[in-house]
């Protein structure tokens, strides 16, 4: 290999003390403004860079230091510096190698538009001259006066906020329009701006220069950024720190000062300004920049406490050698060597980071979806899959094809293969379909009594559960006016059979005869109607059966509405059925003759015998059973809508008979029971489910 040169502008400024004990150096590359931090024998190595042999310079190291070197190891120091275009170019050869580096790291055209949808950064200020001029002003928010002000204003905020919580929830709820969405964003721009602000003064009074700041966009969502890098010019990790931390002070001093001022404004306008922005700073502080599983604030300053630079790459690392142990026991030496404890903590991290990254990749797709075209969002929703969830497990799988020689002869490796070969055979193999829902028993012949009108309940001669005769009164109700529109009809009713009567006697009254009689007629089918609502206020059993009322707290002289239902007589002997609700997904699985139990929690009977009778094929559009709604306990999700109750999916009904031998001789003590319900469906394998799912969701919206 040949020995290049390195760059003449290239600066080695001292670095923190690693945690093993040994010094280290940042090396900066002033041109792009990036740091290679490096440790002693790298470093050993960049000292003897003149000797232009790496046989001559590791024997000078070991013989000089007690760094054990090797040649080998100063091709690979020559190596990282060439890669990361550290050297001068000054032959042709050298050139073309630079030229190809270029080009390799540029990739093709769709892999750079890839990466610039992804993240890309805009540059509109460059803020250095101005954070010098205005640095007195800015240190003055720093000062131990001010932070303490703070403090007592943090703490009288809160104790309002405490005191008027009714209040400022209130509020909170009010926000949640137009017009308070657009505030939010105009108040979330405003404190992202001084959160950035923060970062850059913090970073100048420590001596860096802030070259740039702007607006990033990360999958087409804009953020603010302050091109802070020159950070790693400080040896001090607690100088990295206060810059890292700067921007969640900043928000946290606004919110502070912001619900101070909620609390003591009066209503208006300002009033309710200041509790945009205090809400605002609290909920992008915690639940945004504080999160250490992006690479936000609170990365950085995890990153500057532990003082480990890079820390999503090196515990990714850290965790993938971990799985492959776990996985094939390949007794490789981990890419790192910690303590312990602070391993497994690594490992943990990691592993959270990744499914946090998981859902929140998977819901940025299908927002992408479904804020774009069709057509664009579902190669946008396609591009979010591949790039951040299916590329990652491919690199995987290279890493362990790389290693497929000696996987194969590891025993943990055919354990593994074990394991997994038997989860995907009982994710191929049919299974019994057991589907489980709430159900609800009830007797097939019944009749059902409402109030005809708004009325007063006169007696209530049938107690609760009673058995009854046919024909014998179930319940009287009065209606006061009723009497008195009886009484004016009759009268009228005798009236109009005088006129008619008396109409033979007389020549005037004789050429009336026609109406009369026609108003007679009339007036008896008034009394009639009457008669009969009459009998409606007074129901009678239709046959003989068990009357339940249906509001055991009903009694004499309580008034009622019109339709209410009031009880339910049941037929003696009648049959009893189970009736349940199923999903699209679950009742294909079912069939007239099913087998199913049915559970009845506290009732005389444990457990009923059922047989499917009936699947409709039509969806249920109002749910006639509000037993089975989840906010009573049943397993339908549904929305109330002027009192009836709308399934938020579509769901079918599922008609049982229940086995005759169960029920002779049960003496139920309610109308209906709900219970639990266990259908013995078709057999069918657990993964073909989610493909028959993920199909349909496919084809619904490519709208074949």
């Amino acid at each position: 290999m040949s020995w290049p040169e390195l760059r003449e502008e290239l600066d080695l400024l001292p670095g923190p003390t690693l945690p093993d004990g040994q010094p280290s150096w940042t090396l900066h590359d002033p041109v792009r403004n990036q740091f290679f931090r490096i440790d002693w024998p790298t470093f050993e190595v960049l000292q003897r860079w003149g000797q232009g042999d790496a046989g001559a310079v590791a024997a000078d190291i070991s013989a000089r230091t007690t760094l054990p070197m090797h040649a080998d190891d100063v091709t690979a120091v020559i190596q990282f510096i060439s890669q990361n275009q550290l050297t001068r170019r000054v032959s042709a050869d050298q050139a073309r190698q630079m030229a190809q580096l270029w080009q390799a790291r540029q990739g093709t055209w769709w892999n750079w538009l890839l990466h610039h949808y992804l993240f890309f950064r805009v540059p509109l200020w460059h803020p250095d001259a101005w954070l010098g001029r205005w640095q007195g002003v800015a240190a003055w928010f720093t000062s131990r006066t001010f932070l303490g002000l703070s403090a007592a204003a943090g703490a009288l905020g809160l104790y309002q906020v405490v005191r008027q919580w009714d209040i400022f929830s209130a509020s909170l709820v009010d926000t949640f329009n137009w017009s308070g969405l657009a505030a939010y964003g105009v108040a979330l721009i405003g404190v992202k701006f001084l959160h950035e602000l923060g970062h850059a003064f913090t970073a100048k009074r420590l001596g860096c220069r802030v070259p740039t700041m702007g607006v990033a966009f990360l999958v087409m969502w804009p953020v603010a950024y302050t091109d802070t890098n020159e950070t790693w010019r400080l040896t001090d990790r607690l100088a990295r720190l206060r810059v890292a931390a700067a921007g969640i002070a900043t928000e946290l001093m606004i919110a502070v000062w912001a619900t101070l001022a909620w609390a003591l404004l009066p209503d208006g306008s300002l009033r309710s300004a200041a509790f945009v922005l205090a809400t605002t700073s609290w909920v992008a502080t915690v639940a945004i920049n504080a999160s250490p599983f992006m690479r936000f604030d609170g990365y950085f300053i995890l990153s500057d406490a532990l003082d480990l630079p890079n820390l999503h790459e090196r515990s990714f690392a850290l965790a993938r050698w971990r799985l492959r142990e776990w996985l094939f026991d390949l007794q490789e030496d981990p890419p790192e060597h910690f303590a312990p404890v602070r391993e497994r903590a690594l490992i943990a991290f990691a592993w959270l980071t990744w499914v946090y990254r998981l859902v929140l990749f998977l819901g940025i797709a299908v927002l992408v979806y479904h804020v774009a075209i069709k057509l664009l969002g579902i190669l946008l929703f396609a591009v979010e899959i591949l790039w951040f969830v299916l590329l990652p497990l491919y690199r995987e799988v290279q890493a362990w094809q790389q290693r497929w020689p000696l996987i194969r002869q590891r025993r943990r490796s055919r354990f593994t293969l074990g394991i997994v070969g038997g989860v995907i055979a009982l994710g191929l193999l049919p299974w019994p379909g057991l589907i489980g829902a709430s159900a609800v028993l009830r007797p097939v012949d019944s009749w059902p009594v409402f109030a005809p009108a708004g009325a007063r309940i006169e007696a209530m001669p049938v107690a609760d559960g009673a058995r009854v005769a046919a024909q014998q009164p179930l319940l009287r109700l009065q209606v006061p006016d009723l009497a008195m529109r009886r009484q004016a009809a009759l009268a009228r009713l005798e009236g109009w059979r005088w006129q008619a009567s008396a109409s033979a006697f007389d020549a005037d009254t004789r050429r009336q005869w026609l109406v009369n009689e026609e108003r007679l007629a009339g007036a008896q089918a008034e009394l009639v109607a009457l008669d009969t609502e009459a009998a409606q206020l007074a129901p009678r059993a239709p046959y003989a059966g068990t009357f339940y009322r249906l509001d055991p707290d009903l009694h004499t002289g309580q008034w009622v509405t019109r339709k209410d239902k009031i009880g339910l007589l049941v037929r003696q002997g009648s049959a009893w059925l189970v009736e349940t609700w199923l999903d699209e997904e679950a009742v294909q699985r079912v069939q007239v003759g099913d087998t199913a139990r049915f559970l009845l929690p506290h009732a005389p009977l444990s457990a009923v015998s059922a047989r499917v009778t009936q699947v409709e094929a039509d969806a249920t559009r109002v749910l006639p059973r509000p037993e089975l709604v989840a906010p009573l306990g049943g397993h339908l999700l549904t929305r109330e809508k002027e009192g009836r109750f709308i399934p938020e999916r579509a769901v079918y009904r599922v008609v049982l008979s229940v086995s005759a031998q169960d029920m002779q001789a049960s003496e139920l003590a309610q109308h209906a029971w709900r219970g639990e319900l266990t259908i013995h469906g078709s057999w069918e394998a657990p993964l073909g489910r989610y493909v028959r799912q993920a199909l349909s969701v496919l084809i619904r919206e490519w709208g074949f």
